[in-house]
């Protein structure tokens, strides 16, 4: 785990989209190895009934939402993000922070994209609130 750590109790506080996007924010690089040649480790983490279990699980807290932010419903396959990098140490050691809700949230992959590579122009749009007497399509 990194020197800052991420946890969703203190996510929660924070009430919009963009602040927890920026509590997330990883600064990371496209192209960066994470698992290299042991890319395969990560997927048999990744296709394990423990994962898929506490995987459902914060999906069904986070009500499908984006960062678990009400109204940024995923229309798409929802990404449940480690808030801190996982390495190949806490698979192999069995970390139970890798498999802790304390430590996942729900993402879009936009989100989760922009989340690793610090890019805010990845992130969903909130939805324009129409007003009686707008003039403008958008």
């Amino acid at each position: 785990m990194s020197d800052r750590v991420r946890r969703y109790t203190d996510l929660a506080r924070i009430r919009s989209f963009e602040e927890r996007y920026r509590y997330l924010q990883l600064h990371s690089s496209v192209g960066v190895e994470t698992f290299g040649f042991d890319r395969w480790i990560n997927q048999l983490f990744y296709t394990s009934s423990s994962w898929r279990r506490v995987r459902n699980e914060v999906i069904a807290r986070d009500r499908g939402c984006d960062l678990g932010v009400e109204g940024y419903d995923i229309h798409d396959k929802v990404h449940v993000h480690h808030m801190n990098p996982m390495t190949i140490h806490d698979i192999e050691q069995g970390m139970g922070e890798i498999l802790d809700p304390e430590f996942l949230i729900c993402a879009s992959f936009r989100t989760h994209n922009a989340i690793h590579y610090g890019d805010e122009k990845l992130l969903v749009k909130p939805p324009v609130v129409r007003k009686a007497g707008d003039t403008k399509l958008w």
